[in-house]
């Protein structure tokens, strides 16, 4: 028989190659040539990239063989994932390979602001002895305030103590333990931007979370404050930072990431007080090698038909078809999950599975239920592998559960929480009909029906006339569509929880002024990531 082919589309090491071993026939091709690459596509079985190679929906059709697409790095902006899942192509990156290297990035930043490095070497390079114009600041005994406390957050905590500075650090999905363990003050976003004297963010990009640093938090900020991010672009409002900066709202920012990269047009590159590098959280030999190893070992697992750990779309491995419709299911529960979560750190989770499904092995749906718990919640990209690890990092205590017995639906799949506040959340799905539609059908108690869409709205508040029609004129003020609405109570004049399926994305202000007009207990907007 011949060996499957696995096309080599960019420059990646010789470690790589090794760690693919013998049993491939390897072929090598310059990605960026559409061409070249869609002929070999055309009997690939694999194919690895980096950042050039667009694997788009035109590249996956070229390549009707094609079992897995495997990024060398972190970063999926040049794979179409929704095309991959479509024709049944499973996407692989290298989750944790750039850590370490963004980590100390970060402190490289950090070190760069207080001391005026690239400023003070760009003036000796041009002739100029300026020291007093260089004069900069101590770390030592400085605050150092970590928006973001995942697995890279928790490495440049490790480092920056090391020069004897305190750290404090927001994070809403982080337990008192775990910062406890890791020598940090949790605190609010205000109380962190008002203390710290370098703010360094480093959260996932959402709609929540995109522009969470504007012209606000940064006048929260003292004037001899710094803020950095190697995180995502546009996490910092680059107007506002803009502003701040030239304004002497803040004594200067260090950047890794933009909105738009490459960043050629930002009234940003022509600051002083500004340092800026082109996107290298990643850009380590020891990074570049640890993904490529990565990836090469996924490829392998994936091409043997194993479960693939780093697979960001499918779980792959020995997974009976009777389960595995439930995959896509419990990873869209745990975003809904986290969603209502959010105000409070998750303590305990159990995934408990009722039904018929309990004849098979449902470890797999443990493994999916965290992975879209954290997938909205941390900077990294979460995969099977690290879900379970973000849970102990953060002191979650995770149980799967299983019972046959199931009296409403044939199979369900419940999400159960403890809350650090002492409340609990639960959200339950199930699959209906012949076309297995995935819909939510109980929400903390509340039995509803609905079916999944990208923008969810939950809300719960006191039942009483007028309220669907307050919040019906307010999103139509604002042109926000609402596409399906369901209300379920318990009893005429209790607590009324109301889910709505709308058409776009709700402004964060509209969500709070909805709020306050029907003083809701909960209002939030759930953005489902494919």
């Amino acid at each position: 028989m011949s060996k499957p082919v696995v096309v080599i589309a960019e420059e990646l090491s010789p470690a790589t190659v090794d760690a693919l071993g013998p049993d491939f026939d390897i072929h090598h091709v310059d990605g960026t040539d559409r061409s070249a690459l869609f002929a070999e596509l055309a009997t690939a079985h694999a194919v690895l990239v980096r950042s050039a190679t667009k694997m788009d929906a035109e590249a996956i059709k070229a390549a009707p063989m094609l079992k897995v697409i495997a990024r060398a790095g972190v970063g999926l902006d040049n794979v179409d994932i929704k095309a991959a899942t479509a024709a049944g192509v499973m996407v692989v990156n290298a989750p944790t390979s750039n850590i370490i290297s963004a980590a100390e990035l970060t402190v490289g930043h950090i070190l760069s602001l207080a001391r005026h490095i690239p400023a003070a070497s760009g003036a000796l390079a041009d002739g100029q002895w300026k020291r007093s114009k260089y004069t900069g600041v101590e770390l030592y005994e400085k605050t150092i305030g970590i928006i973001g406390l995942g697995r890279i957050g928790a490495l440049i905590t490790a480092r920056m103590q090391a020069f004897g500075t305190n750290v404090i650090a927001y994070d809403p999905y982080i337990t008192s333990a775990r910062a406890q363990q890791l020598g940090v003050t949790p605190v609010s976003l205000e109380e962190l931007l008002q203390k710290s004297d370098f703010v360094t963010i480093h959260m996932p990009k959402t709609p929540e979370t995109t522009g969470m640093i504007g012209a606000e938090q940064l006048a929260l900020m003292k004037p001899t404050a710094f803020v950095i991010n190697v995180a995502r672009g546009g996490l910092i409002d680059e107007d506002a930072l803009f502003d701040a900066l030239t304004a002497g709202t803040i004594a200067g920012a260090g950047l890794d990431v933009f909105v738009s990269e490459p960043p050629t047009d930002s009234r940003l590159l022509g600051l002083e007080n500004i340092i800026t590098t082109p996107h290298l959280g990643a850009s380590t030999d020891e990074a570049q090698e640890k993904a490529g190893v990565s990836v090469a070992k996924s490829v392998r697992l994936a091409l043997s038909g194993e479960l693939v750990p780093d697979a960001v779309n499918v779980a792959g491995g020995v997974i009976d078809p009777y389960v595995r419709p439930g995959i896509p299911l419990v990873e869209k529960l745990g975003q809904v999950f986290s969603g209502i979560a959010a105000h409070s750190p998750l303590t305990s989770v159990d995934i408990e599975v009722r039904g018929e499904l309990v004849e098979f092995d449902v470890s797999v749906l443990k493994l999916a239920a965290l992975k879209g718990i954290f997938t909205n919640v941390v900077s990294e990209t979460v995969s099977y592998v690290n879900a379970p690890l973000l849970a102990e990092q953060r002191g979650v205590t995770v149980r799967l559960l299983t019972d046959p017995e199931s009296p409403e639906y044939r199979n369900i799949i419940t999400l159960r929480g403890a809350l650090a506040d002492g409340s609990q959340v639960s959200v339950s799905g199930t699959l209906t009909g012949t076309k297995q539609i995935e819909k939510i059908v109980e929400i903390n108690g509340y039995d509803v029906e609905v079916p999944f869409a990208k923008n969810l709205i939950v809300m719960l508040y006191t039942d009483r006339p007028g309220i669907v029609a307050v919040y019906g004129r307010e999103f139509g003020a604002a042109e926000i569509n609402i596409a399906g609405m369901q209300i379920a109570r318990h009893e005429a004049g209790g607590k009324a929880l109301s889910v709505l399926t709308v058409d776009s994305e709700v402004p964060a202000g509209l969500l709070a002024s909805v709020r306050e007009a029907i003083s809701a207990e909960i209002m939030v907007e759930i953005d489902l990531t494919e």
